[in-house]
């Protein structure tokens, strides 16, 4: 062990979410550091070594405690190892005892942090060796010195990480869900929304969406006087050659007795969630934690919340933000009914919501006395301060006319008002022709002004909208904006109520990304078409179960299927299978790789009287079944994906490449006079007639396009195939 660094005060630097810089710095300077500068994601702050101890062991709110070696210059990563090198490894890490390096950041010569930090850990080992003969080894896991470096231009700050690992790392986390609040953020969300006074009155906390229970257990810390670093088994600083021992004792000893103390004042803590997963794994870190009898964790809906035992306290929530497609308007109604429940019970309570949709937090019906922005990794969140009180209610229905008439206005004024001509001239064009033909589900709009990049499809008195991934030329603001006018016109332009509205983002999909759950709604609506009842889901699938395209293929095919045996090849949820099933097929066969969509296939069947042993449904890989395949069909259809990598497969499939395969294999199991209807949506699509010389083949594409799809003729392709002669 070398010389203990001098008593005088050192160089610090502690690492933070963006937007708690400014409650670090408060801890720093409560916990002895003589100046605290806040600078994005961090303070700098100087002290003598106990200082960094007591931000390791009782910092809240930061990620890492950095000791500043030195700042050198890093023109390219020569000098950088140069500069490494030349400092004095000796006095901070044994010849024989291990490193790890953390790089970020780059120059204008250095732009990948893996050589930078291989460079870096060189001019370590390097020095090491020439002075001792011996030279440390790496371990990227508990090493004894982990070195932290940050360039910044041409200069590369090197510091020792005291803490040796992500300080909101707390010891306690066992069980995870989905996207759950790291421990530090959690924290300093309680510090702003002023739950340290509110539990020192002896007010309760309820978190009524508790997740794993982060806002609790974090409560509880802070309420109880523990160091929430002081279960940790391992810090960065134990290796270091200037650790004081003696000195770390003595804080950690400190910590335990306020902890021992404070465990009398814990107040009445309550964490529920309506999803049993959430409550058992809460329960599993709520006893990990030490906390186990002490915060009550149960199953409880969020219409069944209650107030804690105790004076009134603060409520904190992490809702769901409405990221994932479809969710939109189920979350709407959550705020809306989390808003009721607060101003039904609980009367002079503190609320914080947190939230990356800070549109939602409009819903319930309060007004907001605070905002403050953090950032919950990448995704900038605001936490929304209200107070349970008759003079911060809202008139949620009158405040949401009003917001809707300005923003109808805005959108008019921004040039809406191209996009509603150009519906209601749609509207009476296609509304007639669907009318006249007993069709109920049709697309109305679909980018037809390329500056409302959006399709419009109607289910009835349901609409169903996708905005298509803007161009990178334009400005993501600008495309929210036009977004926000087209849902706000839509409702008045169509007559439809704003809630069977369903929104979705469509963007470039690859293999079978377009079949991939989006949401978890489970609603499914009935839809006619032609003779056909069909279950269409508008918002847990990218796609809604019904392509609208196909509408004249499928009514083919119910003509086409009579007498015969039809099998239908990437079924889907079997929309064609049922309209083969009506026209009087006598079997019919189901192929498709996916369970979920082939039971949609069943209930789509069954709802049309077609469920028995005669429709048959064969979850397989199209390609490899048709390798093996037996029998003989009169028709057959044949609609690929254009591309398929599902991990339930052998190999992928190309419908470009895989093509001549596919319809060879398809066309030996045609019965004598049978015919095969291929079609796919490939929009560079080339049929390979010269390896299909000896069929006979029929582009009958033109005659399938419906008069809702006639502005996209390459909507799909389709060709009518038989044996030849």
């Amino acid at each position: 062990m070398t010389a203990a660094p001098p008593a005088a005060d050192l160089p610090y630097f502690a690492t933070a979410p963006q937007g708690v810089e400014p409650l670090l710095a408060a801890e720093l300077l409560a916990l002895g550091a003589s100046r605290a500068r806040e600078s994005r994601g961090g303070v700098a702050f100087d002290g003598p070594l106990a200082v960094a101890y007591r931000a390791c062991l009782w910092s809240r709110t930061a990620n890492r405690v950095l000791y500043l070696l030195a700042s050198v210059p890093a023109p390219d990563a020569d000098a950088l190892y140069a500069g490494v090198r030349a400092l004095a490894w000796e006095e901070h890490l044994d010849p024989d005892g291990t490193l790890a390096v953390d790089f970020a950041g780059s120059g204008a010569a250095i732009t990948h942090s893996q050589y930078g930090a291989q460079r870096v850990k060189d001019g370590i080992v390097d020095r090491l060796r020439e002075l001792s003969g011996r030279r440390p080894s790496v371990d990227r896991d508990t090493p004894d010195l982990r070195i932290n470096v940050f360039v910044l231009k041409d200069t590369a700050r090197i510091a020792i990480d005291l803490a040796g690992d992500s300080l909101h790392r707390r010891g306690y986390r066992v069980e995870t869900v989905a996207a759950p609040l790291k421990e530090n953020l959690a924290a300093a969300l309680l510090l702003k929304a002023g739950w340290p006074a509110l539990a020192a009155a002896g007010g309760g906390l309820l978190d009524p969406m508790c997740g794993s229970g982060t806002f609790a257990i974090e409560a509880a810390l802070i309420a109880t006087d523990r160091a929430p670093g002081l279960e940790r088994t391992h810090w960065g600083c134990y290796g270091w050659r200037r650790h004081q021992p003696a000195l770390w004792r003595e804080l950690v000893l400190e910590a335990r007795e306020r902890a021992a103390a404070g465990r009398a004042r814990l107040p009445a803590i309550v964490a529920c969630d309506a999803d049993p997963r959430a409550v058992r794994a809460t329960l599993a870190n709520v006893q990990a934690a030490g906390f186990a009898g002490g915060i009550h964790v149960e199953r409880r809906e969020l219409a069944r919340a209650e107030p804690p035992r105790g004076p009134a306290g603060l409520v904190i929530v992490n809702p769901p933000y409405g990221e994932r497609l479809g969710e939109q308007e189920a979350l709407r109604a959550t705020y809306a009914e989390l808003g009721d429940v607060l101003k039904a019970r609980f009367g002079g309570w503190q609320v914080a919501l947190f939230t990356g949709n800070p549109a939602l937090g409009k819903r319930m019906g309060l007004r907001a006395h605070k905002a403050n922005t953090f950032h919950n990794g990448p995704l900038p969140c605001q936490l929304l301060q209200f107070s349970v009180e008759p003079s911060a209610f809202v008139d949620r229905e009158g405040a949401d006319r009003r917001r809707h008439e300005a923003t109808l206005e805005r959108a008019l004024a921004g040039g809406a008002d191209a996009f509603v001509n150009r519906l209601k001239k749609n509207l009476r064009t296609l509304g007639k022709w669907a009318a006249r033909e007993g069709i109920s589900c049709y697309r109305l709009y679909d980018a037809d002004i390329p500056e409302y990049a959006v399709a419009v499809d109607r289910y009835g008195d349901w609409l169903h909208v996708q905005e298509y991934a803007a161009p990178a030329t334009i400005p993501e603001a600008t495309a929210a904006e036009r977004l926000e006018q087209v849902m706000t016109v839509l409702p008045d332009t169509l007559g439809v109520a704003p809630e069977h509205i369903a929104l979705k983002v469509r963007s470039r999909q690859k293999g079978s990304s377009q079949y991939t759950r989006q949401a978890e709604h489970g609603e499914f609506l009935e839809v006619r078409e032609g003779p056909a009842r069909l279950l269409v889901n508008l918002f847990d699938y990218l796609d809604t179960g019904l392509f609208l395209d196909h509408r004249i293929t499928r009514a083919l095919l119910g003509r086409l299927a009579h007498g015969r045996h039809f099998l239908n090849l990437f079924a889907y949820t079997g929309a064609a299978t049922v309209h083969a099933a009506l026209g009087g097929a006598r079997t019919t066969t189901s192929v498709d790789l996916s369970a979920t969509y082939l039971d949609w296939a069943g209930r789509n069947l069954a709802l049309n009287g077609c469920g028995s042993d005669a429709h048959r449904l064969v979850r397989a890989d199209c390609l490899a079944w048709l390798e093996h395949a037996r029998g003989r069909y009169g028709l057959i259809f044949l609609d690929p994906p254009t591309f398929s990598n599902s991990k339930r497969m052998s190999g992928t499939l190309d419908v470009q490449r895989d093509h001549v395969t596919l319809i060879r294999r398809a066309v030996a199991l045609l019965e004598p006079g049978g015919e095969l209807i291929f079609s796919n949506n490939h929009r560079r699509f080339r049929l390979d007639t010269a390896a299909l010389a000896d069929l006979a083949i029929e582009d009958i594409s033109a005659g399938t396009i419906p008069p809702d799809f006639a502005r996209n003729p390459r909507i799909h392709r389709c060709w009518r195939i038989t044996a030849g002669t």
